[in-house]
C-alpha cells in the first residue's frame, strides 16, 4: 500500500518515476485530491494573471498537471505495471474536473455517508456480538432522524459498559446529536 502526497511531487516526470517504483498488486491512495492540485475543471491560466512571470510561477507551482495525473491513472504510464488499485478521497466531488472522475476512468464512486440502521446492525454484530435487542427499535428511529457517522456509532458501542450500557449510551449520544442538529437548523432559519 502506498500513500501518495501529490503536493510533494515536483512534476509529471517525478510522478511517472513513483508509479514505476510501485509494485504490482499494490494499492495507491491519494487522500483529499481536491486539496492536492488544482483539479477543479478550470483548465488553462486564469484571466486575472497579468504577466508572464505570474504565469510561469503558477505553472511551476502546479508542475504535476491534470494531464499528468490522467496519464498516471489510465494513460500510457499506467501500462508500466499491473494490478494496481488507485483510491482517491475527496470531500468535494463536484469541484473536481469531469475528466478525472468520469465513468471508465474512476470505476467506482463510493459515498461514505451517515450511519443508518443496516450499517448499525453490522457494527452491533462486530462490537457486541448482537443480532437483535429490545433497544434496536429506538436506535433505528433515532438513526433515521439523526446524522451520525459510523465511526461515532462504533465509538459508542466500544464503551466497556456491557451490552445494555453501550446501547443506552448510543441512544443518549443520538438524542444529544438530534437536539444539536435541531438547534442548528433553527439558528439557520433565524439567520435567513
Amino acid at each position: 500500500m502506498y500513500d501518495l502526497e501529490l503536493t510533494s511531487i515536483g512534476n509529471n516526470w517525478e510522478l511517472k518515476k513513483l508509479l514505476l517504483a510501485t509494485t504490482s498488486k499494490s494499492i495507491i491512495v491519494i487522500e483529499d485530491i481536491d486539496c492536492s492540485l488544482d483539479l477543479t475543471g478550470e483548465r488553462g491560466v486564469k484571466e486575472d494573471l497579468q504577466t508572464n512571470a505570474e504565469i510561469k510561477k503558477l505553472k511551476k507551482k502546479n508542475a504535476v498537471t491534470l494531464s499528468g495525473l490522467l496519464n498516471f491513472i489510465d494513460g500510457i504510464w499506467s501500462a508500466c505495471g499491473q494490478e494496481r488499485i488507485l483510491v482517491f478521497t475527496t470531500n468535494h466531488l463536484g469541484k473536481l474536473d469531469q475528466a478525472l472522475i468520469r465513468r471508465g476512468r474512476m470505476d467506482m464512486h463510493i459515498e461514505l455517508s451517515y450511519c443508518r440502521f443496516e450499517a448499525f446492525k453490522i457494527l452491533a454484530k462486530n462490537y457486541l456480538n448482537l443480532d437483535s435487542h429490545l433497544l434496536f427499535g429506538k436506535i433505528e428511529t433515532l438513526l433515521e432522524e439523526t446524522n451520525m457517522t459510523p465511526a461515532d456509532v462504533a465509538e459508542n458501542l466500544m464503551v466497556k459498559d456491557g451490552v445494555d450500557g453501550s446501547l443506552k449510551g448510543l441512544i443518549r449520544a443520538l438524542e444529544q446529536k438530534k437536539l444539536n442538529q435541531h438547534s442548528d437548523e433553527q439558528q439557520k432559519e433565524i439567520n435567513k
